[in-house]
């Protein structure tokens, strides 16, 4: 089966919001086997959204819509889909039921537009949307089903789970397809693909690779279709095996688990604590490993040192040692990092020191020059790095390279 996502919004055109429906959307579609073959963002304009529907109504045999079902003037896709499919606009009693027991409950009165949510094509078939007030719609013609739902994550997110995928699972036969990804750090994608020339040669034919590159991190995703699909789980546990061999350093994780999520479930299954202390990185390491819950059985707290004064009077930096041979050195950020570890009392830390720019480069040590120590009982490892690109970039880098360096000690594979 293939697929279309029509978002609908001006304030995804101007660059205000950004649009993450159709990317959560697409992932559930190709869980299913179904393939999305365009994305596209349309202005909320009667013409606009009748033009797209006609270009791909009897193309694709599948088409979501989101957006522009709210209760103010500017949502008119509602009232567009009505006249598109030359119905009427009718009471839906059900809908209306729905939206009344929604304001009641929140103890808020209802107005006009919340009422007139209740008005939906008379030719539709209706998807009720527990999850908020508008209702998601159904329509089928050309050999298309043309779905349209609200652009409010969670509740199209709702009706998606509610009516939308398990509906998709009854009617398509789809292929088997099964996904694994491994999640890598440390090696920029052209090196790793060079370093997996040979292993990624050796792959059967029904068994796809696709790199899929941020900053810092690389995705290695696995898809297995059809022929050996019955197999696929064995198949690649095999081929991941042989990856674990080449590239043991590198691999922090599957399946696109977060690698602050990686670093702490290492921590809490070893019983470790930990903390931090950042200059350059600002006290992002902190925010990600705090963002995953239960941070607080590992993680004690962190010392943002950005001033000097603080490395030396917080951390117990050695001037002279600043002064010789820079704020920007191994020396720093080992004394960085044992000085936090005793602080906090901790069984390892995390150490950052770096030019993040625009400014402050030098020849020696130009933008993007960074050093981190990752300290553990009696044992660290220090290193330069040089990162590029702009500043929340190289924080980005200097950020995830920390915490897999950290996990490498932890793991002695360093």
């Amino acid at each position: 089966m293939k697929c279309a996502i029509i978002t609908i919004g001006d304030e995804i055109l101007i660059g205000q919001v950004v649009d993450t429906n159709a990317v959560w959307i697409s992932q559930q579609l190709n869980n299913l086997g179904i393939r999305v073959e365009e994305m596209v963002t349309i202005s909320d304009h009667p013409v606009q959204i009748s033009n797209t529907l006609d270009r791909y109504l009897g193309l694709y045999q599948l088409l979501i819509m989101t957006g522009g079902l709210g209760p103010t003037r500017d949502d008119l896709t509602k009232q567009t889909l009505s006249d598109y499919f030359e119905t009427r606009l009718v009471t839906h009693p059900e809908v209306l039921e729905n939206i009344t027991r929604f304001f009641k409950e929140r103890g808020r009165t209802m107005i006009d537009s919340n009422i007139r949510q209740a008005d939906v094509p008379e030719s539709c078939r209706v998807l009720m949307n527990n999850h908020g007030t508008a209702p998601g719609m159904w329509f089928e013609r050309k050999g298309t089903i043309l779905i349209s739902l609200p652009g409010v994550p969670y509740e199209m997110e709702g009706l998606m789970k509610d009516h939308v995928l398990p509906e998709m699972q009854r009617r398509v036969t789809v292929p088997h397809i099964v996904h694994k990804t491994i999640m890598t750090q440390g090696v920029p994608e052209s090196y790793l693909a060079a370093m997996l020339r040979d292993w990624e040669a050796s792959l059967p034919e029904c068994v796809k690779l696709a790199y899929l590159p941020r900053p810092g991190i690389v995705r290695l995703r696995l898809t297995v279709v059809d022929k050996c699909a019955a197999d696929a789980e064995q198949l690649l546990e095999v081929i991941i095996g042989k990856l674990l061999v080449i590239i043991p350093k590198h691999i922090f994780g599957f399946d696109d688990i977060r690698l602050e999520e990686s670093l702490g479930n290492l921590l809490r299954e070893k019983g470790m604590t930990l903390s931090t202390a950042e200059s350059c990185t600002g006290g992002n390491i902190a925010h990600l490993i705090t963002s995953v819950p239960g941070s607080s059985f590992y993680y004690t707290g962190s010392v943002i040192a950005y001033e000097n004064r603080i490395k030396t009077e917080v951390l117990n930096v050695d001037q002279s040692i600043i002064d010789s041979r820079g704020v920007v050195s191994r020396e720093v950020v080992e004394q960085m990092a044992k000085g936090v570890k005793e602080l906090f009392g901790t069984d390892a830390s995390i150490s950052t020191s770096g030019i993040a720019g625009p400014d402050g480069g030098t020849k020696e040590k130009p933008v993007g020059t960074t050093w981190i120590c990752v300290a553990y009982g009696q044992r660290n490892y220090s290193g330069k790095y040089q990162f590029g690109g702009s500043r929340e970039r190289i924080i980005e880098q200097a950020t995830y390279t920390a915490m897999q360096l950290m996990r490498r000690l932890i793991l002695d594979l360093l």
